[in-house]
């Protein structure tokens, strides 16, 4: 018990310290981050993109990403979020005033940085290059949620965990199929 009381402790005291940057760069980029990354506007567009320049494997990469994105938030909204309920992180702990109204589903974990991740390592399979330009936005996506004091930093990294694992998936599972089919 003692050790989940630290673990909670360190994660509030790490929200507190990102949530803290008072650079004006952030204070000016993070939010067009959130604004972009709302409703996953940011992928969607991306896909379209790499669907319209990328020929066959601007295609392929977007409908993966899609997937992957689409997958990571059907396993943490869906699934996730309703068997761990936690709060949000208490307004006390984020030291500034853009705090914008927080959903009142359940923080644990990060819907917005699952889908960011899952879309990215779903779309980097068939290009390995939009993996690397998709990877800066994830991360920034990923930070704003903790900056914003919409997540802590527990639910942001079983976010990225759980759009690791879907954006695998979605890469590896054509491969998987044919095996099991044949």
């Amino acid at each position: 018990m003692g050790d989940l009381v630290e673990w909670q402790e360190a994660d509030r005291r790490l929200t507190r310290r990102v949530a803290g940057w008072e650079s004006p760069l952030v204070r000016r980029f993070l939010p067009k981050v959130q604004s972009a990354a709302e409703h996953t506007k940011l992928w969607w567009c991306a896909a379209a993109v790499m669907a319209a320049a990328g020929g066959v494997r601007g295609r392929t990469a977007a409908v993966a990403g899609l997937a992957g994105m689409g997958l990571a938030e059907l396993l943490s909204n869906a699934v996730c979020k309703q068997v761990y309920d936690r709060r949000r992180p208490p307004e006390g702990l984020i030291p500034h005033d853009d705090v914008h109204p927080r959903p009142d589903s359940s923080s644990f974990p990060s819907g917005h940085t699952a889908a960011a991740v899952g879309f990215t390592v779903a779309a980097a399979g068939p290009w390995p290059w939009v993996g690397t330009a998709c990877a800066l936005p994830a991360a920034l996506v990923a930070v704003e949620r903790v900056h914003s004091g919409a997540h802590y930093p527990s639910d942001v990294a079983a976010g990225a965990v759980i759009g690791l694992a879907t954006g695998l998936l979605v890469r590896h599972s054509p491969g998987i199929l044919v095996r099991h089919l044949l």
